[in-house]
């Protein structure tokens, strides 16, 4: 026999229908002695093999998939489809996970990172992000979601991955092949809010949501409720569990309200390590209150940092605007996010008009993910042009740099790593009134953006990045010939990625490896410390015009004694596009060219010795 069974605490009737027959479901007590109902209903039925359809019918009403569906064929008003989890022949079991430290994140859209859209399309392209020196890839959300292509952030069958990127088994061969290539791959999950299409769970159980409260995207899930907390707590394990995921990225977490005495996050992370305890399994958070106890109370492995993000836009690209209003994108902006993760610790915020952020004290750098480009911040700005097309060339390849060789845990997203100038806008796929709701949505948000509050950019908008419109996806979907490291910015991202590989000064945890300090507005130094002096790491960062100093009164350029510093690597490599590098350290400056990055090493065959000093110190230098 196969038992169905199913959390209907409302119905008074409930069906399972299988294969088109319908068998009568049972309500379980939760105290024998009282008959008191656990909202349970269950029914024992012939054994039914996998790959057989089925639903719930709640009081006579429509067949209603399974709220723990494990497959959807037919998407989210289909039939759930019964699956056989053990079945699959996984190959991946000497794997024992990523490590956080040390890692670089791969944002990936299924549907968008191959012309095919698919888990198996996406899995011929593996070997070139391991090649490239990423260690893991971030899938955004694949949780069933309406209509044909989402950016998966309105999941309504949280336990189905989605049937337009192929079946359940072609996930877990990406996942497979991933771990064959040394790739770990955790999965973005979406636990404040369902879709506003294709949700039954209210149909349920109108518990699994908050009466009380909503939040930005819809009603707010009732963690207070145990069935509803341990629905999402088996959700979180079953990624783990039975596709061998390797974490999860947790979606504006600020949005997850719960007053238990263990806060559901935590429950999720414990949940989460317990489902595959021979594995390193980590959870990521997304906050925009940026509130530490995430971290420190809750157990999380780390944050992304949004601060470093809008410090690096603005620097790029100039624009103040909306809630970049708290940034100036100066060297002193961008040297507190390396050293101290978030810049906003609990002081006004003036977009808010309230303080923002926590402490980071006592934290390691490992803990912030940092990027400059995501998924929302690509497509926040309007018209979804990649960074690479906001700024100049020189500029890029010194901010890429930065990003990659600071001991903050980086971040790319999809395309970024080939310049690709492929926009990147919200597109969806729903029916109805709901998709000319959706396209008013997110032109309301946009006007939080003066420029784009305008008539002609609204106007811009309307015609030609309409979330609901088939070219709004395509045009997003990334071409796979870009993919070549014969490419200079391909070429420049690899190198990079060998560096912090190879190299262990730019990824040392100890909190006294590293210091940087501002030169000016525009330009600064990190200093890496290594195991040994000759193991420390200089990175010269311009990003404004060119700086000339006869002498710089920061010690932190001081080289290791008896040596001096030699260049071992340049943005300005003509290899990337760059112009050449002369050396920046001689016996008359420190010279850093305009928007560059360099490296240097310690080498006793570059020390510039000085001249014997006058004989009266007190003699005036000539003008």
């Amino acid at each position: 026999m196969t038992t169905f069974s199913v959390w209907a605490p409302a119905a008074g009737h409930l069906e399972v229908e299988i294969a088109g027959q319908r068998y009568p479901m049972s309500r379980e007590n939760a105290d024998a002695a009282n008959g008191q109902s656990s909202g349970w209903w269950s029914a024992d039925v012939p054994d039914v093999a996998g790959g057989i359809d089925y639903g719930f019918r709640l009081d006579d009403g429509d067949l209603l998939p399974d709220p723990r569906s494990p497959r959807q064929p037919f998407g989210i008003k289909g039939p759930s489809r019964t699956y056989d989890h053990a079945a699959f022949p996984w190959a991946d079991q000497r794997w024992r996970g990523g490590a956080l430290h040390g890692s670089v994140i791969y944002e990936l859209h299924v549907g968008t990172f191959t012309r095919a859209g698919t888990w198996a399309a996406a899995s011929a392209e593996l070997p070139f992000l391991a090649e490239l020196g990423v260690t893991t890839i971030e899938l955004m959300p694949v949780a069933e979601f309406a209509g044909g292509r989402n950016w998966g952030y309105d999941g309504v069958n949280l336990f189905a991955p989605a049937h337009v990127y192929g079946t359940p088994d072609d996930l877990r061969r990406f996942v497979d092949r991933a771990h064959q290539l040394g790739l770990a791959v955790i999965l973005d999950v979406v636990y404040n809010h369902l879709g506003p299409s294709g949700n039954t769970l209210g149909s349920f159980a109108p518990a699994y949501f908050r009466q009380d409260r909503a939040n930005d995207w819809g009603e707010a899930i009732n963690f207070a409720s145990p069935p509803v907390r341990e629905f999402y707590l088996e959700n979180a394990a079953s990624w783990i569990s039975e596709f061998h995921l390797d974490g999860l990225r947790l979606d504006a977490t600020h949005a997850i309200h719960d007053g238990s005495e263990e806060h559901i996050l935590a429950a999720i992370a414990r949940r989460a390590r317990a489902a595959a305890p021979e594995r390193r399994v980590w959870l990521v958070a997304e906050n925009e209150s940026q509130d530490t106890e995430l971290l420190r109370r809750f157990g999380l492995d780390a944050m992304w940092n949004d601060d470093f993000h809008h410090a690096a836009r603005v620097t790029a690209t100039g624009v103040i605007d909306g809630y970049l209003h708290g940034y100036r994108g100066t060297a002193h902006e961008l040297v507190a996010a390396i050293r101290h993760g978030f810049l906003y610790q609990g002081q006004i915020y003036a977009w808010q008009r309230n303080p923002r952020g926590t402490s980071t004290r006592g934290l390691q750098r490992a803990q912030f993910v940092h990027f400059l480009e995501n998924h929302d911040q690509a497509a926040n700005f309007g018209f979804g042009e990649r960074l690479v097309e906001l700024t100049d060339p020189a500029r890029f390849r010194a901010l890429t740099a930065l990003l990659l060789l600071s001991p903050s845990v980086p971040m790319l997203f999809q395309g970024q790593e080939t310049g690709s100038r492929r926009p990147w806008q919200f597109f969806c796929d729903h029916e109805g009134d709901l998709a000319p709701a959706v396209r008013r949505g997110r032109a309301a948000f946009m006007s939080q953006f003066e420029r784009l509050a305008t008539a002609e950019a609204q106007a811009w908008l309307a015609e030609h990045a309409d979330p609901g419109a088939l070219a709004s996806f395509t045009a997003c979907i990334l071409d796979p010939a870009e993919r070549d490291f014969a490419r200079p910015v391909v070429a420049l991202h690899r190198d990079l990625l060998r560096l912090r590989r190879d190299d262990p000064a730019f990824t040392m945890a100890a909190p006294d490896a590293l210091d940087a300090a501002a030169l000016d507005a525009g330009a600064f130094v990190v200093r890496y410390r290594g195991e040994t002096h000759l193991a420390d790491r200089l990175l010269l960062v311009n990003l404004g015009s060119t700086f000339h100093g006869a002498g710089v009164a920061e010690p932190l350029i001081a080289p290791p004694a008896g040596t001096g510093w030699r260049l071992a690597w340049s943005s300005e490599d003509p290899r990337y596009g760059g112009h050449g590098t002369p050396p920046p350290f001689t016996r008359a400056r420190l010279a850093i060219p305009a928007h560059a990055a360099l490296v240097c090493v310690p080498d006793p065959a570059a020390v510039l010795r000085g001249d014997p000093p006058p004989a009266d110190d007190n003699v005036a230098a000539e003008p």
